[in-house]
């Protein structure tokens, strides 16, 4: 599957310049409310690759007998050792598969309540998305600490000359 390996790597060079800047004395910090801290938001960031992983070599997850359990981390290096070993995990499946296994069927529940059906393509590629997203998330976190947010698809204001 060289064009996803090929995403994936692209998407974890920027993944990792954000997470670098994670500030774990702010750890408990979120910015309302209803958001996530930011180190429930980090160690989520570092943990999607690995749903790559999930979605190309499972039938699906259901929650209700596979509680999610974030792991824990003390320092920059944890999160950093988390997110690698998950995009490991991503990597190897990509390479394991055959394109052959992307039109199966996935699905997400918890009991029985189905909150997703999917093809497997459309679930790891799901992973690709929720890093975006949450990375976008990522990077108001930090310029709101007024933390220099780095640039993802190009410059950001915060890189020099802009």
């Amino acid at each position: 599957m060289p064009l996803l390996s090929k995403e994936l790597e692209q998407e974890a060079n920027i993944t990792r310049k954000f997470l670098r800047l994670v500030p774990l004395d702010k750890s408990d910090w979120k910015p309302h409310e209803k958001s996530m801290s930011m180190e429930t938001l980090a160690v989520h960031i570092a943990t999607l690759p690995s749903w790559i992983d999930l979605a190309l070599n499972s039938a699906g997850i259901d929650f209700a007998t596979t509680p999610y359990k974030p792991p824990t981390i003390n320092t920059s290096d944890d999160l950093l050792k988390i997110f690698e070993d998950s995009l490991s995990k991503g990597k190897q499946a990509l390479a394991n598969n055959k394109d052959e296994v992307l039109d199966q069927k996935w699905t997400l529940r918890n009991g029985d309540q189905v909150l997703a059906e999917m093809t497997k393509y459309e679930s790891a590629r799901h992973s690709f998305s929720q890093t975006i997203h949450h990375r976008a998330q990522l990077g108001v976190y930090l310029r709101l600490l007024n933390i220099p947010v780095p640039g993802s698809y190009g410059p950001s204001a915060d890189d020099p000359g802009m």
